[in-house]
């Protein structure tokens, strides 16, 4: 009966640790491709939107700029207020946007 308990012990540790640890997907990523302007992600959503779909801040253009700014709120986490993660969800949307039409364009 007591090896029983221990088994079971050792799996509930196992699990707790791991989701306790803090060790999240997004904090191994060491890409360090882009440097978007220090205080970009403080901004209003049209601004943030604009600077990511540049060419000097997203050389690939649009697409690359919504992979940096989804990258930001999901490393952002659980440490972004809701007015914040509002405001960046809203770029988001706006850059989406962006891209969808970009892509009607060129496919014309």
């Amino acid at each position: 009966m007591a090896a029983r308990t221990s088994a079971r012990k050792k799996s509930a540790k196992k699990g707790r640790s791991k989701r306790g640890s803090g060790k999240y997907w997004v904090a191994s990523v060491t890409s360090d491709s882009t440097h978007p302007p220090k205080g970009l992600f403080t901004k209003d959503a049209a601004a943030i939107a604009l600077a990511l779909a540049s060419k000097r801040i997203s050389p690939k253009g649009p697409v690359s700029g919504l992979s940096m700014l989804t990258y930001f709120i999901t490393r952002g986490g659980r440490g972004l207020s809701a007015t914040r993660r509002a405001e960046l969800e809203k770029a988001k949307d706006l850059l989406s946007q962006r891209v969808k039409r970009d892509r009607e364009k060129r496919d014309a």
